[in-house]
């Protein structure tokens, strides 16, 4: 036998034997339709978020990327119907920040957040930010930092729910300040932005998306958000670390996620994953996103393993020292 031909099928074998795993996962998944199950209401930012990039990763994978909206109980619910799904890749959870403060502020949970879910891929963050009514005298953070510490306990600062991301960004912004305020909580974004609108708070944090057209079209003022960059296409909104001191170095923001039951086949973490990759970086997805002021971004499956377990840790620490009670 010619030994140049020889070689060629020795190489060739060897090639077909490496990739032999990623072109079995391919051959055999997905056969099917794909589900997120996603622990919020249909319409909102995790929501379109999830609509998004599975649109985009169906049109990579030839198949559909189905959309479950399972809200309540702080996402509970939808991670205990992903934790007990069968692990093979046709189930998965639009994971956030949510899921790492449910760590801390459950006294018991279903499922185990770093245990139970395979972690896949990063989509997104998407800012916070600082507001407070267009009329208000604090023109600047450092204004209202300093209005805060000439009359400590005086200042309101609105939120969402107790225990919410923006209420725990708000208690950890406190503390990072050295500032006494009270963090009043509201029963959603609207009743935030009519308590800023009247008057009966002086600031506001919260989710930058659902709030910017409240800030262009002048009936709010964002002073600062809390993001490692100015906000996407609000460049003259300064970030809240600009402000130095004890701020700098503070960087907080809402982030969703793809992951799977535990016991997902390596094959299809590893598929899912690069995908996302793929999806994340095209331009057209990204604009779609940074319509909805998230800044699309993509991880490593251990990326994102180690992003929860920082966010676990840091939301218990900031639930504990604020003492919001278990649920």
């Amino acid at each position: 036998m010619n030994t140049s031909i020889s070689r060629r099928r020795v190489v060739a074998a060897l090639g077909a034997a490496v990739a032999a795993p990623w072109a079995h996962a391919q051959s055999k998944w997905p056969a099917k339709p794909i589900r997120i199950v996603v622990p919020f209401g249909a319409g909102g930012v995790a929501d379109l978020t999830a609509r998004a990039v599975g649109q985009k990763l169906g049109e990579q994978m030839g198949t559909s990327f189905v959309i479950d909206n399972r809200p309540g109980a702080g996402g509970v619910t939808a991670g205990n119907l992903v934790a007990q799904a069968e692990p093979d890749g046709y189930t998965l959870l639009l994971m956030s920040n949510g899921t790492a403060v449910s760590e801390g502020l459950f006294s018991k949970l279903p499922f185990d957040a770093e245990k139970d879910f395979a972690p896949i891929s990063l989509l997104g963050t998407f800012d916070i930010a600082v507001v407070v009514p267009e009329n208000s005298p604090f023109k600047t953070l450092g204004d209202l930092l300093a209005e805060a510490k000439a009359k400590p306990g005086k200042l309101n600062i609105a939120t969402i729910a107790v225990g919410s991301t923006q209420n725990l960004a708000a208690e950890l912004f406190k503390t990072t300040a050295g500032i006494q305020a009270q963090v009043v909580p509201f029963n959603g974004t609207p009743a935030v932005v009519t308590a800023l609108r009247g008057g009966e708070v002086d600031a506001g944090i919260e989710i930058l998306a659902p709030i910017r057209s409240q800030i262009t079209s002048k009936a709010l003022r964002a002073l600062a958000t809390f993001g490692e960059k100015r906000p996407l296409g609000l460049p003259d909104v300064p970030t809240a670390s600009e402000s130095g001191g004890a701020l700098k170095g503070l960087h907080i923001a809402s982030w969703n996620a793809l992951a799977a039951p535990a016991k997902t086949p390596k094959d299809v973490i590893d598929r899912l994953a690069h995908e996302c990759q793929v999806a994340l970086a095209s331009a057209d997805l990204k604009k779609k996103l940074a319509d909805l002021s998230v800044d699309a971004k993509s991880s490593t499956p251990q990326q994102l393993g180690s992003l929860l377990s920082s966010e676990i840790k840091r939301w218990s620490g900031v639930i504990g020292q604020a003492k919001i009670p278990k649920m």
